[in-house]
């Protein structure tokens, strides 16, 4: 892990003012004693300076700046960015100009501002920016608002336990662009750009508004453009073949692929070529040195007069290292403030129910253990789809059943993987018929059927009081040719169409505070909750395998994820196939399996399915779940918090993680495992740099002695364990 020395912070001292528009006299001023690296480290301590957005001292230009992160636009001839710096390691990101953004509107593409003129593309020298000309075709900036950070989601967080309740911090600035051209006078364009307090991150997006009486077809909007600098220099090679630009992450809400990661995820992210780069090293201009950001099956959304389109988000994370500990500690970071609803992290159990009285049963037995939540699983009786009367009634006196015992309850809806009718089933565009989907067949979320389940689960749930729903789909990458579901147009617009649809139902049930476990990456638009990422067949495997697997499973899923992002799974019963030797059932007979397995997940703070009828089934596996429940709840913070990788789980040797958190008094959490059938004494390395301790820490095994520990110049401690067989054991660092 990259060691990275510690300084003392440098206050920066801003004067505190309101501001409304450009041409309020009170705007800040610039200062170049703002321009100095940051010289604390934001993964550890917050920054002093809040995001703010300033004015050159020639009033030529504005600059959004936090301390970790400058972004400056010139503002004439039409407004341009000239300048991103990563204030971390002074890294300059831009080589070249391009526009604030691309539109196409009734079939032509528009540059929204930009300046033209430029000839070397390697590298932007300022005084070159007098001699650069607006595009007469160019949408114009005309004016700017700047404003606070205001919730995209307005999730409600009193109901559930999160380590973060707050949502983010910062300033929004907003720029506007006309065109005088005939086609498109009516059309105003506004590029907005967020900056967030305590992360070196700017997000931006786009809106199109039509104040004419006709409508507009809205085709491709690109929301962000970016001549980046290159990350190598590769005489040949192919664009696929070379190395993208490291020093900025970027993501969107508008990912999906059932995955369980972004990077496989992302819709939207284009890495391009620039030909005009004729002094890059590679021979034939290959390099992939311009970032755009657009979804690609999007094209064809009609602006009705008086309404307006927003483009997809794009979120920019500037990074400061190659480490894979430390990037993935960054886009944590970035998620626990961005994205707040992510760290609730309820401790639930998947119920297989056949009638009313198992589910009593069950949310009993949650509330002797200190359980909180249950989910009514695949298999069991709830349809969610079914409006009567006799139906919600009886899910509304289930709901208050458990709420009187303190116990959320949920439960699951299948959308995609199944078959609705000719007429509400996606239409494959390549055979004109259904089938052909992401999962073979699946309804279109803008057919009759997809817009009714879309009404019957908000009626659920404003009728019963659940609490928590899980869904299984829908895709929105199915594109679907109908030209006669009522929720889109055509092919064109039914992928952007669907995802609308999806995204409103996200938010509905965000705002009444309902907890989402959703099987793709729709994180920036409310949900809780996805796999942690496991294959499923490997749950009729035998316990012994299962263990292991699922501390891989762990620990890979937990690099770009904190562990209240993802759920694993754990099968009480049969489930999809195997043994006796893969299932827990009878508990009692299991018991140590059955420990083992709740430890690893809840040591690891990640929730998982116990998927079965019940919980315990006699007073010792009462207590034992009781003993690991109370544990957890305990240590729930430090559990909670972001995991150190320590050494993966192979089956030869000891495997393990630490959780840190230097907020925290327990600031770190150690997890450690013996899959050997002897017992072993190890001395290993614990790096202790992300616990914010400096000198010495005190280390506990168990709750027992606390031990003085120094820390070497790595920030690293050693330290002498000894497992049992086939066992764990954990230490707290103070």
């Amino acid at each position: 892990m990259r060691n990275i020395p510690r300084f003392i912070y440098l206050i920066f001292i801003i004067p505190c003012c309101k501001i409304a528009i450009a041409q309020q006299k009170s705007i800040i001023t610039w200062s170049d004693k703002n321009d100095m690296l940051s010289e604390s480290d934001w993964l550890i301590k917050a920054p002093v300076v809040k995001a703010a957005v300033f004015s050159s001292a020639d009033k030529r230009s504005i600059i959004l700046y936090n301390g970790l992160v400058k972004r400056t636009f010139l503002l004439s001839p039409n407004l341009v960015c000239t300048d991103y710096k990563n204030m971390v390691t002074g890294q300059q990101l831009l080589r070249a100009v391009l526009p604030e953004a691309m539109v196409t509107i009734n079939g032509n593409a528009y540059n929204v501002g930009g300046l033209r003129g430029q000839q070397e593309k390697a590298y932007l020298l300022n005084e070159w920016l007098s001699t650069y000309t607006k595009g007469d075709d160019d949408f114009q900036f005309s004016n700017y608002t700047i404003s606070e950070l205001k919730p995209f989601v307005e999730w409600k967080p009193n109901k559930w336990w999160a380590y973060n309740k707050k949502q983010p911090s910062g300033k929004v600035l907003t720029l506007f662009f006309n065109n005088p051209q005939a086609a498109v006078k009516n059309v105003t364009i506004k590029v907005n750009y967020a900056i967030y307090d305590n992360l070196p991150l700017i997000s931006k997006w786009v809106e199109i508004e039509n104040t004419g009486t006709a409508p507009v077809m809205i085709g491709r909007v690109k929301n962000e453009l970016l001549a980046v600098v290159e990350e190598e220099s590769a005489v040949v090679g192919s664009p696929d073949k070379m190395k993208k630009q490291q020093g900025l992450y970027v993501e969107t809400n508008y990912a999906f692929n059932n995955a369980m990661r972004y990077e496989i995820s992302d819709q939207t992210l284009h890495w391009k070529i620039d030909s005009t780069y004729t002094s890059q090293v590679n021979y034939d201009y290959n390099t992939p040195c311009i970032l755009e950001v657009y979804p690609d099956k999007v094209a064809g959304i009609e602006l009705s007069p008086g309404t307006s389109f927003t483009s997809v988000r794009s979120f920019e994370l500037l990074m400061d290292s190659y480490d894979r500990e430390r990037r993935g500690l960054a886009v944590r970071k970035m998620y626990t403030a961005i994205a707040p609803w992510t760290t609730a992290n309820p401790i639930f159990m998947h119920l297989v129910s056949k009638n009313d009285q198992e589910v009593k049963r069950a949310v009993d037995q949650c509330a002797a253990t200190g359980y909180e939540a249950i989910i009514l699983s695949f298999g069991s009786h709830l349809n969610m789809e079914d409006s009567s009367a006799s139906n919600t009634k009886k899910w509304q006196a289930l709901a208050a059943y458990a709420h009187q015992k303190n116990i959320k309850i949920g439960g699951y809806s299948l959308f995609s993987s199944r078959r609705i009718s000719e007429e509400d089933d996606v239409i494959n565009p390549v055979t004109g018929k259904t089938g052909g989907a992401f999962f073979g067949n699946a309804p279109c979320f803008g057919s009759k059927w997809g817009l009714a389940y879309r009404d019957k689960i908000k009626y659920f749930f404003s009728q019963t009081g659940f609490d928590i729903w899980e869904n299984d789909g829908p895709y929105p990458g199915d594109v679907c040719a109908s030209t006669t579901h009522p929720g889109h147009t055509g092919l064109d617009d039914s992928q952007w169409k669907q995802m609308a649809i999806q995204k409103d139902l996200y938010h509905w049930l965000s705002e009444q505070g309902v907890y989402i476990n959703a099987p793709d990456w729709y994180f920036l638009d409310g949900t809780n909750k996805i796999a942690v990422g496991y294959r499923e067949v490997n749950f009729s495997l035998p316990r012994e395998n299962q263990k292991i697997l699922n501390r891989q499973n762990i620990y890979d899923g937990t690099w770009e994820k904190t562990p209240s992002m993802g759920w694993g799974f754990v099968p009480l019963t049969r489930y999809q196939g195997g043994g006796e030797e893969a299932v827990l059932e009878p508990l009692s007979e299991h018991l140590k399996d059955y420990k083992q397995l709740m430890m690893q997940y809840y040591g690891a703070g990640v929730q998982a399915c116990y998927r079965g009828p019940r919980l315990y089934d006699t007073d010792a596996t009462k207590q034992t779940v009781i003993n690991v429940i109370n544990w957890y709840k305990k240590y729930r913070a430090i559990l909670n918090a972001d995991i150190i990788h320590l050494r993966r789980a192979d089956g030869r040797d000891w495997d393990g993680i630490l959780h840190v958190n230097p907020a925290l008094k327990t600031k770190g959490l150690l997890m450690l495992y013996n899959p050997l059938k002897e017992k072993i004494t190890r001395t290993i390395q614990v790096p202790l740099y992300y616990t914010g301790a400096t000198d010495t820490v005190l280390i506990s095994e168990q709750e027992g002695k606390k031990i003085q520990k120094k820390l070497d110049r790595k920030y690293m401690i050693e330290l002498s364990v000894t497992i049992k067989p086939e066992s764990y054991t954990w230490f707290t660092i103070e």
